[in-house]
């Protein structure tokens, strides 16, 4: 696997490993409780992370199916600003905790498996454009995503200590 493939998705591992940690770190019977009326619960971040992540997924897997189906060639967490999620990206609220986690783990493993189908290959060349970022390259994508999972992270410990405040 090249270098730069090797190390972005290290980085995904850590922020879902860090993602993990934090839900852990509340007491089960807190884990879908809402903070607020316009607040999520870990649990409802889990699904959120899912629902975004599978739709990059999709979406960095048809670009690099696009760009193989082109003849693409060998290579030569801020949350002080609150962003509303598109509606396709909001939880239902619906989901358990171990729903929601299997559908993250799920989500994972489709993002990791549309970047891996094209290792060795030139990926800075896959573009695709972010409504707020602009165009990024696959592995910008992957960079995001573990990004966006770390700002989630911040928002479950966050979420975490105004639970556990009220105990």
């Amino acid at each position: 696997m090249h270098q730069h493939l090797i190390d972005v998705l290290a980085t995904l591992d850590a922020s879902r490993q860090a993602l993990r940690e934090s839900v852990a770190a509340i007491p089960p019977a807190l884990r879908t409780v809402r903070p607020g009326p316009d607040r999520w619960s870990p649990v409802d971040i889990v699904e959120h992370l899912s629902l975004v992540e599978s739709r990059f997924s999709a979406v960095v897997g048809g670009k690099i199916t696009d760009a193989l189906g082109s003849g693409l060639g060998p290579m030569l967490a801020d949350r002080s600003g609150k962003r509303n999620a598109p509606e396709a990206a909001i939880p239902s609220g619906t989901m358990d905790e171990h729903a929601a986690w299997a559908a993250a783990d799920r989500a994972r493993a489709g993002f990791r498996a549309a970047v891996l189908s094209a290792d060795g290959l030139a990926l800075s060349g896959v573009i695709h454009e972010h409504p707020f970022f602009g165009p990024l390259n696959v592995y910008q994508w992957v960079e995001l995503i573990a990004a966006h999972e770390m700002r989630h992270v911040a928002q479950v410990r966050e979420t975490a200590a105004q639970l556990l405040a009220r105990v």
